[in-house]
């Protein structure tokens, strides 16, 4: 008897997912926990191994959008489970093949008709027909109607712009777009479409619905990093041949942010309905820019991490980060992001929060800057820092105070260890 193969329960509101690559071929021949299948929800890409031993027989095809419970395959007994169901997959061919005979001369009667007598006007287009002819310069008698009953529609018109670019003519300079330059691009100029991926999608929703939901406010400070740098430089050796990881300038952020939020809880907190909702622990979110968009996998419990612990971890997260291989439960739960523009090159910028938190720590390029230190001037490492947070639960003095927090550990890296 062959065994289900059912989308599982993909993490916290993960409903649905896309299975975009099948990993075995239909008829291979799978073990337990082989991978079978790749899905992409809107969190992260996740593989879906196979619940049983024996030969794999896909159910859906790649790109099927799958609800959790879905079957996407069977996984048979053995061998006779493929060669039993290979007979039926030949059975529908010549099915499919009937109406490709009976269809093609129905499809070609438009093009038969004497496109130049009827087409020379566009009076019996549709508005939309109308404006897209306008828009592109199409010859309206060369146009043949895909329709109902041979009527041109705007599909058609975009047919005869990429299959006959240059037999356009201008369009009227009149209203709307004046210059050839400032009309809509259209297919044959240089543009290429591409569905939006799951992921790219919630995250657009996700930064629409923070800035529609939370009364979002951005504070700013400097902090003077000569001290971090110089703690780094004088043990990054030390601590790589100690620990096996490299030290980073993440891990006096993180552990300067824990130390923060265990002062200032509401930075920490959420707002659920009426309710604020407090956390006892300090669940980072850590921003990982990848190809498929920005993913934020999670460090549970920093405040009780040691700067060995936070690097090993932020490494081996932003590593299955863009490998695609960060499980759904790596990336939920998160009370506080710190998201990193610097390594791009950013100076300064408002992050946006990831609800529901609300706070969220945007970090910039280190540049060589004067500053006053005690009466006089001097050349120092200065970073700027934005702390965007919810007006709504956030007021001035603890977001000011939180940041001032911030900048005072790092400025005075030995606090970080000693926590005071």
């Amino acid at each position: 008897m062959a065994t289900k193969v059912e989308i599982p329960a993909l993490g916290e509101s993960v409903t649905e997912a896309i299975l975009v690559k099948w990993l075995k071929a239909d008829g291979d021949t799978v073990a337990v926990d082989d991978p079978i299948c790749e899905l992409e929800t809107d969190k992260a890409n996740v593989e879906l191994p196979s619940p049983a031993a024996g030969v794999l027989r896909h159910k859906v095809a790649q790109g099927t959008t799958v609800k959790i419970g879905d079957m996407v395959a069977e996984v048979g007994a053995g061998a006779g489970a493929g060669a039993s169901k290979a007979p039926a997959a030949d059975k529908p061919a010549p099915k499919a093949a009937a109406p490709a005979k009976t269809e093609a001369p129905a499809a070609a009667k438009p093009a038969e008709a004497p496109a130049g007598a009827s087409r020379s006007g566009t009076d019996d287009f549709s508005p939309s027909v109308r404006r897209a002819v306008k828009e592109t310069g199409v010859d309206p008698s060369t146009l043949h109607g895909s329709g109902p009953r041979g009527r041109v529609v705007k599909e058609d018109v975009m047919a005869a712009v990429e299959t006959a670019p240059t037999a356009r003519t201008a369009p009227p300079m009149t209203g709307g777009f004046s210059t050839p330059a400032q009309r809509p691009a259209s297919a044959g100029e240089g543009i290429r479409r591409e569905p939006m991926t799951k992921i790219r999608k919630k995250i657009a929703e996700r930064l629409v619905a923070a800035q529609h939901t939370a009364a979002m406010l951005t504070t700013f400070n400097e902090v003077d990093m000569s001290q971090v740098l110089e703690l780094r430089e004088r043990y990054k050796e030390q601590f790589q041949k100690t620990y096996g990881v490299s030290l980073g300038l993440m891990s006096f952020f993180a552990r300067a942010v824990a130390l923060a939020l265990k002062e200032f809880p509401v930075v920490n907190a959420s707002i659920e309905g009426e309710d604020i909702v407090f956390h006892d622990n300090v669940n980072l979110g850590i921003a990982v820019s990848t190809e498929r968009g920005l993913v934020v996998p999670v460090l549970r419990k920093a405040e009780d991490m040691s700067f060995s612990k936070i690097e090993s971890e932020i490494k081996r997260m932003a590593t299955s980060a863009k490998d695609g291989k960060l499980g759904l439960n790596e990336l939920g739960g998160g009370t506080f992001t710190i998201t990193n523009g610097g390594v791009f090159g950013s100076l300064l910028s408002t992050p946006i929060l990831n609800p529901p938190q609300s706070g969220i720590l945007g970090l910039h390029a280190i540049q060589k800057r004067p500053i006053v230190v005690k009466e006089e001037i001097a050349i120092r490492p200065m970073m700027y820092v934005a702390l965007s947070y919810d007006h709504r639960l956030v007021d001035g003095r603890d977001s000011v105070s939180f940041l001032v927090r911030v900048k005072n550990l790092l400025e005075d890296p030995h606090r970080l260890m000693l926590a005071v």
